[in-house]
């Protein structure tokens, strides 16, 4: 058996079958978890839901920005547009199945016996595991609830950015999101910087990577995250895996073998 951690799929379905060709995956056998942001963009949004979907619990999926942005187009909070090519998705005559499923999906993954956390955009520094997992787990719990229009409805914006135990609960569980699905920098302070999405070797000085800031997460775990197709040719910490290569943006999806660190790729131009 395998695991297999593949980064933004982004509506890129020939690229993701591809991608499993060439590893020879077997539903039976191996297990694969998805970075998030499995839709938009790409042209092929609904045939990614409707394979990964139909895999079952063989495959382990973390909300992404753009996941928790269907959703909310789905329930008349935001508003759809031609670029994000989901209206085919939107239309089918199943969507509220999968809608259904993807608000069932967790934000954060911990494997405790690999060691391994997924989360589609990382963890914020100032955080440990256990109270990541906790703004984690209540997020998720308003997303399954009966009311989650009303928690969407809460759920964007940019303020707080940054975080103190004494906001409110729902500006807690508003940063929250950010970190957990559009987080890419922060400045020294801590701060959440949301406008800068640039490689770090063209990024503001006062600004870091949030994995280059101590963080509070136990030696030995390692993250993983997508969300960030600037760093495709960036070193990380070792600890630190990125897998969003920027596929819909015509570069390449990238796959990671969790037992032997083997990455897998494949060209946008199948």
């Amino acid at each position: 058996m395998s695991t297999y951690l593949i980064g933004d799929v982004h509506g890129c379905y020939n690229q993701l079958q591809a991608l499993l060709n060439q590893v020879s995956f077997n539903k039976d056998k191996d297990i694969l978890w998805f970075t998030g942001d499995l839709i938009a963009r790409g042209s092929s949004s609904l045939e990614v839901l409707q394979f990964i979907y139909s895999l079952g619990k063989v495959a382990k999926v973390v909300l992404g920005n753009h996941d928790l942005y269907l959703i909310s187009v789905y329930s008349g909070i935001k508003q759809s547009y031609a670029c994000d090519n989901i209206v085919s998705l939107l239309q089918h005559p199943e969507i509220e199945i999968f809608i259904d499923w993807l608000r069932n999906c967790p934000l954060v993954i911990v494997d405790e016996e690999k060691k391994l956390i997924m989360s589609h955009a990382g963890i914020f520094p100032y955080w440990n595991l256990s109270t990541a997992l906790q703004y984690a787990r209540e997020i998720e719990k308003y997303l399954k609830s009966d009311n989650y229009i009303d928690f969407l409805s809460q759920m964007y914006g940019d303020i707080p950015d940054i975080w103190n135990i004494n906001l409110t609960k729902f500006e807690l569980l508003r940063f929250s999101v950010n970190v957990f699905t559009r987080m890419r920098y922060c400045f020294l302070n801590g701060r959440l910087d949301f406008s800068c999405k640039t490689s770090p070797l063209s990024a503001p000085t006062n600004l870091l990577p949030w994995f280059l800031i101590n963080t509070n997460i136990p030696t030995g775990y390692s993250i993983v995250f997508g969300h960030w197709s600037t760093l495709r040719n960036v070193s990380t910490p070792k600890n630190i895996i990125s897998l969003d290569t920027g596929c819909c943006w015509g570069y390449e999806l990238s796959m990671l073998r969790w037992e032997d660190k083997m990455y897998f790729q494949q060209s946008f131009h199948t």
